[in-house]
């Protein structure tokens, strides 16, 4: 073991230093660029669509269907500006992992021709291969058919030339599917009792907010330290 290391430790010092220059010396000229934000759509949208989406985002209001195609027709605007030419359906399986169904803004016409298609329906909801995903034993594998829903709580984003919506995923029958419907209505029920709560203190509070306690520490740690040690492989935590 005391060998591996000493390798592993020979192998960081003689790994090349890069050069990273950030496309600006202020970071927030550039953080979050490719983020489909209330800022953003502030810009892209009418002021009344705008305005139902935000609260939407912010108190759970359900979206007119009618509304769809104009948000669509936004996100649509604003990523092929950033030379997107793909959307998907980001969602959060029961695999670990995220799983995503990609399309093109392509829709042929008669003679040939072709136009940058994107609608409400196509922002509103898919139907990836839920065949190849776990299920939990809800329904037999030939019956299987699960379905993404667009999540406005999350913004959409890019990653490279593709548009990444972020999606809940349920079965048929209105199972959940993935790790975010449950995360969604866990923080709704705790919405509802600590508004109840708090309502005994301020009658005005009308909303209260659940935030992610992220650890404070991280470590840099080379990939041949990494190899070398066990603990950390099986930990599963390590972002490369």
């Amino acid at each position: 073991m005391a060998t591996i290391r000493f390798q592993a430790l020979q192998d960081s010092f003689s790994r090349t230093v890069r050069s990273v220059t950030p496309p600006s010396v202020k970071v927030s000229d550039y953080y979050a660029t490719n983020v489909f934000d209330t800022k953003v759509m502030a810009e892209y949208m009418p002021k009344d669509i705008f305005q139902q989406v935000n609260q939407s985002i912010h108190d759970g209001k359900r979206i007119d269907r009618k509304f769809t195609d104009t948000v669509a027709a936004a996100m649509k605007a604003w990523a092929i500006e950033k030379n997107v030419t793909h959307y998907t359906h980001w969602f959060q399986p029961l695999t670990g992992t995220t799983a995503e169904k990609h399309d093109a803004f392509f829709e042929p016409l008669n003679e040939g021709n072709v136009i940058e298609q994107f609608d409400g329906g196509q922002l509103a909801q898919q139907e990836p291969d839920a065949s190849s995903l776990p299920h939990g034993g809800i329904r037999n594998t030939f019956e299987a058919r699960g379905y993404t829903a667009w999540d406005p709580s999350s913004p959409a984003f890019i990653i490279g030339k593709t548009l990444c919506i972020p999606t809940i995923y349920i079965s048929y029958t209105g199972e959940a599917l993935d790790y975010k419907t449950p995360l969604l209505k866990a923080l709704d029920a705790v919405d509802k009792a600590a508004v109840d709560v708090c309502k005994y203190f301020d009658k005005n509070v009308k909303k209260v907010t659940a935030t992610l306690g992220w650890e404070q520490e991280y470590f840099l740690v080379d990939k041949s330290l990494f190899a070398a040690r066990p603990d950390l492989v099986l930990t599963g935590r390590t972002v490369f």
